[in-house]
């Protein structure tokens, strides 16, 4: 199973993102409801491997914490696959996000080591976006580079399945973090 551990956006911050990604009119547009803040990307993990992570996530303690979206910008100018707009949640985001991979790794899976850059990927493009989407892309950019959000609160995260489709990925909530007081897990 594809998963990852992502910050999901609430509605309000959802529905302003969605707004906002509604002036750029080009490429594919993330969904609302599927707009989240990538913790760990997992990969193709196996239901054992759920099992020994889960018990792990549940032992983390989250003290809510304010995060502030503001700033667009692309993962790479040279060839933009996506738009985004960059996350600050300080000394406690980068301390969730270094816990969330201890607990990944202690349940005996693989991370790619890479530099932790938090941010909401609003829209993707294909491999190779042509000019028009490019113009409007630039366009889109140098009229809201500078946009910010109200800050809102951060109180957990959750454990998420991607499914793949032609037309792009499919998220799914498998479990939240802290638990809910409902017990059981939904990947089973």
């Amino acid at each position: 199973m594809r998963a990852f551990l992502a910050i999901a956006m609430p509605e309000h911050v959802a529905e302003d993102l969605a707004a906002l990604t509604a002036h750029l009119r080009a490429g594919r547009a993330v969904a609302p409801e599927d707009l989240h803040l990538t913790l760990a990307f997992l990969g193709d993990v196996s239901l054992a491997q759920l099992d020994a992570l889960h018990l792990g996530l549940q032992m983390l303690h989250v003290a809510p914490f304010p995060v502030r979206l503001a700033g667009l910008d692309l993962p790479d100018p040279n060839a933009p696959r996506s738009v985004y707009i960059r996350a600050d949640g300080g000394a406690p985001l980068a301390d969730l996000h270094a816990r969330v991979q201890r607990a990944v790794r202690g349940a005996g899976i693989d991370l790619a080591r890479s530099r932790f850059r938090p941010h909401v990927t609003l829209a993707r493009f294909g491999r190779h976006p042509g000019p028009q989407a490019m113009s409007l892309l630039g366009g889109f950019l140098a009229a809201r580079a500078d946009v910010a959000l109200a800050p809102f609160t951060v109180a957990g995260f959750a454990l998420y399945r991607s499914i793949l489709h032609q037309g792009g990925a499919e998220y799914e909530i498998l479990e939240t973090y802290p638990a809910p007081l409902v017990p059981g897990s939904n990947w089973a």
